[in-house]
């Protein structure tokens, strides 16, 4: 048997020892990372460097479900789905930060009624807290409607992945990429006639890497190490993506169809605005 002499292999020991020390640094977090805002993509730039409108939009959003039924493989959970069951919060949260509309709670209708009951049973009785003495003010109502959902989530649209080993020292990569696909429809509360309706997808990637070795140094005696990492985009950032995409082409297109206006006409030439009124649907 051919023996790698030991002063031969020192180098590739050095290294193997510095990738093992890296390892509790690279992409690994701290025990104490304090929580921070959620990380946002470009849609959410370009969302919020969309110009002024005329005049906000008041809307209502009931809800916006996980339409897909997916859930995650097991054995990570059989109860578990596979996207997030927060769309309503963050379809709000997007057209918040759009200045374009005015979001109502609606979601949480009932909680508000009941709010609003125990305000007025107070007013009816002596010693009124301060804050409860002034009359309610009428609910406001909404102009239109925002309905859809996560209508659909695919895994494995794409796999791949390649690696190589000469004489036991090797590395090797793979990827997957899964896609999340959203709905929004805006509808006119007098006529109940769909206004705009968008669809929109945003890829989730998946990567791995990884290196090895695993031969002999030395009569009887075996190197053998490993290191590796890999990165998963969250789901949840991917949906908020698509979402606030939607919103985007939502506004695009009201301004094109007349629905809706720029405070300035020459915004029209806004290169977001003319960057998603251009772009089409791809073709499979």
């Amino acid at each position: 048997m051919t023996r790698t002499p030991l002063f031969t292999a020192l180098p590739l020991l050095a290294i193997l020892f510095a990738l093992g020390g890296c390892a509790t640094h690279i992409g690994s977090p701290e025990a104490d990372e304090k929580a921070t805002l959620m990380p946002r993509s470009i849609s959410y730039k370009e969302l919020i460097s969309l110009p002024k409108p005329k005049g906000k939009i008041v809307a209502a959003v009931y809800d916006f479900r996980d339409q897909t039924g997916q859930y995650l493989p097991a054995p990570a959970s059989n109860f578990s789905t596979a996207v997030t069951q927060g769309g309503v919060a963050m379809l709000s949260t997007a057209l918040w930060d759009s200045q374009w509309f005015v979001p109502l709670e609606r979601e949480g209708l009932q909680n508000l009624l009941t709010e609003r009951k125990i305000v007025r049973a107070t007013q009816n009785k002596p010693n009124v807290p301060g804050n409860n003495q002034h009359q309610l003010p009428s609910l406001v109502a909404a102009n239109i409607l925002i309905e859809g959902g996560i209508v659909a989530y695919d895994s494995n649209v794409r796999t791949g992945g390649a690696g190589a080993k000469y004489f036991g020292i090797g590395a090797s990569g793979e990827y997957r990429v899964d896609q999340v696909t959203v709905n929004l429809r805006a509808v006119d509360i007098r006529s109940g006639r769909i206004l705009n309706s968008v669809t929109t997808s945003k890829t989730i990637l998946s990567q791995q890497v990884q290196a090895g070795v695993f031969r002999f140094v030395e009569y009887k005696r075996l190197l053998e190490a490993e290191a590796g990492f890999s990165t998963n985009e969250p789901v949840q950032m991917c949906v908020m993506s698509a979402i606030e995409s939607a919103v985007i082409r939502l506004i695009a297109n009201g301004v094109r169809d007349n629905l809706w206006q720029l405070a300035d006409a020459r915004d029209m030439e806004n290169p977001i605005l003319q960057g998603y009124l251009q772009d089409s649907a791809p073709i499979l």
